[in-house]
């Protein structure tokens, strides 16, 4: 009797390993939604704690998702920020730390472009049969070879560069109007820049409409609250907020928000979907202040926790844990492979630098922040200036630290900063922690070599797109 027992209890584990061992049943990749803003701190939103904006939808979003509070995006400047995320790789590896004159960011009639040699997320998941759009901001060349329609994107409808570049005098002598495109087209110039967020919106949740029935990625970088001192929002939402015009576009940009994940909702498509809401860089110093980067130090537009460390929500219901946070170090580098991973997709060819996070998006006790071993760098325009790894920040010792987008340098020692917990960088500890600033500084050797840093050229560095003979991009068609 005991024998049968255990003849039966061999026979049922035998069965159960091989059940366990069979392959699960393909599950559909997700759709994706990436939502990108432009120059919005993380003290902003009501998630990231302002008391200021109301962000309601975007709470939401964070109570159903997961928050992430070190994450990063590549640069704390437009152009370098976007041209990171869709390749994976660091700024400079692609040659769009600065513009063809050599400025922070590309500008309308530029000789730079994103190289059309580089894989975006877009050719990405193109790859793998997903339907791609683009509905916002562009910023990585307006000649044709370098729209998003040749760089994997099936649409485009938005603008080709910053909002605030519009025709004026002294350096904006000779810009054309500003145009608003689908596909390849200028469909008005000058765009109204106050309904661009609501427009958008309604294209996007057309586009999903359209696609329900296959998987897509949506890439939204809004437009807002954008470059200029007096950002633009719909009437619906003009003088509502209890910060003036900047507010008042924060508010739309959460409605926007709230749009999308209701059409996901209406559509049965919550639990297919991946969204993801952050921002390109952080908010701008204004005098008097409008945006907040708190309670990191510093504003937009330079190497601090301000400029780069970004409010980031991740929700994908039933796979992403929610009212989660997590604090391990990612970035928008991680982006492209993690997608790729997910869509079943492959890999560019090309060396990237990112790297795949999905077990930090779905909450695995063990997942660690694969940057803590190499060490995550932040590059102003060419310069390498710091480096991170764990709870620690290391501002590198420069002779001739880059310290303005007007190219004005000056000396900076090195420091050190435990900014997982001391967040607002009160407390220098290099004296204290000599083994921490060798091991950074090594880091930061070993991506010096490959990526560059000022003057001297890095090993895996690749050729921007080039245009010796950019043109403007002419209205087809006027804003009555």
């Amino acid at each position: 009797m005991r024998s049968a027992s255990l003849i039966r209890l061999a026979a049922a584990l035998a069965l159960s390993a091989f059940t366990s061992a069979r392959p699960r049943a393909a599950e559909p990749p997700p759709n994706i939604v990436l939502i990108f803003v432009d120059n919005l701190g993380n003290g902003d939103v009501g998630f990231g704690g302002s008391k200021l904006h109301r962000t309601p939808n975007l709470d939401r979003m964070a109570a159903e998702g997961t928050r992430f509070t070190s994450f990063y995006v590549a640069s704390g400047v437009c152009t370098p920020s976007r041209a990171s995320l869709l390749t994976g790789c660091y700024p400079r590896r692609v040659n769009l730390h600065v513009s063809g004159a050599g400025l922070p960011v590309l500008r309308p009639v530029d000789t730079k472009g994103l190289n059309p040699d580089e894989t975006t997320i877009a050719e990405t998941l193109q790859a793998a049969g997903y339907a791609t759009g683009i509905f916002g901001k562009w910023h990585l060349g307006d000649q044709p070879r370098f729209l998003p329609t040749r760089q994997g994107f099936d649409t485009f409808f938005g603008i080709p560069y910053s909002d605030d570049m519009t025709p004026g005098p002294g350096p904006k002598a000779g810009f054309p109007e500003l145009p608003l495109m689908r596909d390849e087209t200028v469909i008005e110039a000058p765009v109204d820049r106050d309904h661009l967020v609501r427009r958008c919106t309604e294209e996007v949740i057309a586009f999903i409409g359209r696609h329900a029935e296959r998987p897509f990625f949506i890439y939204l970088p809004h437009t807002m609250p954008g470059s200029t001192a007096h950002p633009f929002s719909s009437p619906a939402f003009r003088g509502r907020s209890r910060n003036g015009p900047y507010g008042d576009a924060v508010e739309e940009l959460d409605w926007s928000a709230g749009e999308i994940l209701a059409a996901l909702r209406r559509l049965g498509l919550d639990r297919r979907t991946l969204v993801i809401w952050t921002s390109d860089n952080g908010a701008v110093r204004r005098n008097p202040a409008q945006g907040s980067c708190a309670p990191y130090k510093g504003w937009g537009y330079d190497t601090s926790e301000g400029a780069m460390r970004m409010p980031c929500v991740m929700r994908w219901l039933g796979r992403i844990p929610a009212g989660r946070v997590t604090d391990e170090v990612c970035s928008t580098l991680d982006l492209l492979p993690t997608f790729a991973g997910l869509a079943g997709a492959a890999l560019p060819t090309r060396a990237i630098d990112g790297h795949d996070i999905h077990p930090l998006l779905f909450g695995r006790p063990e997942a660690k922040s694969p940057w803590d071993e190499k060490g995550f760098c932040y590059y102003f325009g060419p310069q390498l200036q710091a480096v991170r790894s764990g709870p620690w920040k290391l501002y590198l010792p420069l002779e001739n630290k880059l310290v303005a987008l007007n190219g004005r340098r000056a000396p900076a020692p090195a420091v050190l900063y435990d900014v997982r917990h001391d967040v607002g960088e009160e407390t220098e500890v290099s004296a204290r922690q000599p083994d921490v600033v060798k091991r950074l500084k090594a880091m930061a050797e070993k991506t010096r070599r490959v990526i560059g840093d000022d003057d001297l050229p890095g090993t895996g560095q690749r050729p921007a797109g080039h245009e010796p003979n950019p043109v403007p991009i002419r209205s087809a068609a006027k804003r009555s």
